[in-house]
């Protein structure tokens, strides 16, 4: 067989491996049900007995209108060691409202326009040595059992949590069909994982981190990608990236197709920028024979769905002229595909509302060949997405009552 041949269906390989991992994720999960056991280490026994002081840190970009609701919804925790950290950064309010004794507001000097520079500038200004920093973005509401349940992962002794992301609004089609895809990322990049026991990817808020760890990490650029610079690193120096479902954190879905297209530009832009950062996590998996390590920067590696469906159907239209036999191959694959993502939105949607929108996923591959082609910009602005959803924590409790 010639060179060509081998890197052509190691190449095909490669993209229907990501295609039909849900189907064996799925799979794992319905024998999970079935026979009610769980495969990982989230029973395992408490190493420390202590309440983990935390260090709440909220990133304010200009936007000040919905970070009341979030510091009324930190303020209602049913735990009492933390302190809550809002960099007013460039905002024209100074937030005045917000002074309390769990609440520090901090004003930079100068307009820092970048997420890594706020946190830098909240641990600058902690009023005492915190265990743990958590990162939120002002648009996210925290259930009053997040803090609790986010310290008895800790007195597990991990190191890094990434918790459960739940929409707070879910109103319109955009809304509903980022709830969509929140609900498949969030079984197949954290829960199964977790389940696994492997590292749990990790969203840009909502993070909680041993706030030595964090200090070890090193940036070398300032605008995007900031949780794929995050997790490349604290995958490296922990055993597990932690992903805890019970710590509820809801955040505000995209509304509308010029705030989806900003926010795809940014997390496209993050993909090809730290390329090579998951080519590298993965071989240095393999070279320490860590299986978590190696699967967690192979799984880093696989391109938006978009991209893959797209480079699926143009190898499988190739394999038409090259291989009849692997193109009703991949014809199989891609429908074993969309039928495992339909089942796992069945099973994981809480609201029905939601379910239908599969139908409109589509649309968000039309916004994100629109992000893709104005990609560069990324590299040169701060494209942040506007949030204008207020909602406290007690009319989404209400609402989950009902």
């Amino acid at each position: 067989m010639s060179l060509f041949y081998i890197l052509w269906y190691l190449f095909q390989f490669w993209l229907a491996f990501y295609l039909i991992l849900p189907s064996l994720f799925l799979l794992i999960y319905i024998i999970k049900y079935i026979s009610k056991t769980h495969f990982s280490i989230v029973k395992k026994k408490s190493v420390y007995k202590k309440n983990f002081d935390f260090a709440i840190i909220i990133t304010v970009h200009k936007e000040t209108i919905l970070v009341d609701a979030l510091v009324d919804s930190l303020l209602k925790q049913n735990y009492q060691r933390y302190l809550i950290y809002i960099v007013a950064d460039a905002c024209k309010s100074d937030l005045g409202q917000l002074h309390g004794p769990s609440v520090i507001v901090l004003h930079p000097e100068k307009d820092l326009n970048a997420k890594i520079l706020s946190i830098d500038y909240a641990i600058g200004h902690f009023q005492r040595p915190h265990d743990v920093l958590i990162i939120f973005d002002s648009d996210n509401l925290a259930h009053p059992n997040f803090l609790a349940s986010l310290n008895q992962y800790f007195q597990k002794g991990f190191k890094a949590v990434q918790t459960n992301l739940l929409p707070k609004n879910i109103n319109n089609i955009f809304e509903k069909a980022d709830a969509i895809g929140n609900i498949f990322s969030n079984f197949m990049e954290r829960e199964i994982r977790m389940e696994l026991g492997f590292s749990s990817a990790i969203w840009g808020s909502g993070i909680a981190i041993d706030t030595s760890l964090y200090k070890e990490i090193a940036f070398d650029n300032l605008l995007g990608g900031f949780d794929k610079r995050v997790q490349a690193d604290i995958v490296k120096k922990t055993t597990q990236i932690a992903f805890a479902k019970e710590a509820i954190v809801y955040d505000e879905k995209i509304n509308n197709g010029s705030s989806l297209q900003k926010q795809r530009t940014r997390w496209l832009h993050a993909y090809f920028k730290y390329f090579k950062l998951s080519v590298s996590t993965f071989f240095l998996g393999i070279k320490r024979f860590n299986l978590n390590l190696a699967f967690f920067g192979f799984i880093n590696l696989r391109p938006p769905y978009f991209i893959l469906f797209f480079l699926c159907g143009l190898v499988a239209t190739l394999n038409l002229w090259i291989n009849y036999k692997w193109f009703l191959a991949w014809c199989f694959i891609v429908g074993l595909f969309i039928v495992s993502l339909s089942t796992i939105i069945l099973l994981r949607a809480n609201n029905r509302k939601t379910i239908w929108s599969i139908f409109f996923m589509p649309l968000f591959a039309i916004y994100q060949i629109s992000a893709l082609i104005k990609i560069r910009k990324a590299n040169k602005a701060f494209l942040k997405t506007e949030h204008s959803k207020l909602i406290y924590i007690e009319d989404i409790l209400r609402n989950e009552s009902v």
